[in-house]
């Protein structure tokens, strides 16, 4: 029962992040194309984190720990770039 509500949950999450898609592909302005780009990060995290709670492999939450890392650490940099227009500062 809780292995067909985790897949469930992924799947949902996994077409909220096709809305996420279009925001980032409409956005009049770039930092609602950020938010966006940071919000399917965070469900794509979350989906991996799913899918190692069906699988019962904890290796793929490591995986999911450097994917959510390297989306927070690009957020930061892209919003950085749009703040001052270079990232050397």
């Amino acid at each position: 029962m809780i292995d067909l509500l985790v897949i469930i949950c992924a799947i949902f999450l996994v077409l909220l992040s096709f809305v996420g898609l279009y925001r980032a592909f409409v956005g009049p302005k770039a930092s609602d194309r950020v938010v966006a780009i940071n919000m399917i990060s965070t469900k794509i995290t979350t989906v991996i984190v799913l899918i190692a709670l069906a699988s019962k492999q904890s290796s793929y939450v490591n995986v999911a720990l450097v994917y959510a890392m390297i989306g927070f650490v690009t957020t930061i940099g892209v919003a950085k770039y749009l703040m001052k227009g270079r990232l050397d500062q």
